[in-house]
């Protein structure tokens, strides 16, 4: 029975933060025409508004992101081409990211820099998992197979330091950056402003899930490391 309990909290610790993300930006992705125009042309708006014309707006076919290697807001196509409140609040997320980077907030830059590590780092790690078995039992010591799978885990912690990082950076686009635009400007009736925040709570959690896989699979290669 505690077993099932277990399971059971780390499935909703696991899943329920992206179900309610999910849950959340499609309640509001009803069509408004109302609203002055799409996510993309928000998105521009607001990059203009910000002096940040260097950076371009573009339709992505699977995520909403900021790129900071080629300064562009990418929206998914819903999001870009929708008239609705989810896609103008995420518009505003985005560019939130864009303006950190501009006016270069620590956290956003030590972010780019240890992914760019872990992109490196996870490659390596996927390829010591796989042969440190077939290299201990060749050179049957069995001390080389562990070595390398500490690597291996050593790559999945900072994959573990990459989520962390990057709740705060998620946190400070919604709240410090996009909130303060959309209030400021105007852009959303007073009626609006709590499903607003609401998005942008959504956005700012994308990775909490992601955050806890990390650290379960880190936990899971260190209990393997102590066999």
């Amino acid at each position: 029975m505690l077993i099932v309990l277990v399971v059971a909290l780390l499935l909703i610790l696991i899943f329920g933060p992206s179900w309610w993300v999910n849950t959340v930006l499609k309640r509001y992705s009803a069509e408004r025409p109302d609203l002055a125009g799409t996510g993309g042309e928000f998105a521009e708006h607001l990059l203009g508004q910000l002096h940040l014309q260097q950076v371009s707006v573009e339709s992505d076919e699977k995520a909403d992101y900021y790129d900071p290697q080629q300064k562009r807001v990418c929206l998914t196509e819903d999001k870009f081409n929708g008239r609705n409140l989810t896609a103008v609040v995420v518009a505003a997320h985005e560019v939130g990211h864009a303006h950190q980077h501009a006016s270069d907030y620590a956290p956003f830059h030590w972010r780019t820099r240890i992914v760019g590590l872990y992109q490196v780092l996870q490659k390596v790690s996927i390829g010591i998992i796989m042969i440190a078995p077939v290299l201990a039992a060749v050179t049957r010591v069995p001390s080389v197979g562990g070595g390398l799978l500490l690597v291996a885990a050593a790559g999945m912690l900072l994959g573990v330091v990459v989520q962390l990082v990057t709740l705060p950076v998620e946190w400070n686009a919604s709240f410090s950056r996009a909130l303060p635009i959309l209030e400021a400007g105007n852009y959303l009736s007073e009626q609006d402003m709590p499903a607003a925040r609401k998005i942008l709570l959504a956005a700012a959690l994308t990775y909490v899930a992601g955050a806890l896989v990390s650290m379960l699979n880190f936990y899971r290669w260190i209990a393997v490391l102590r066999r």
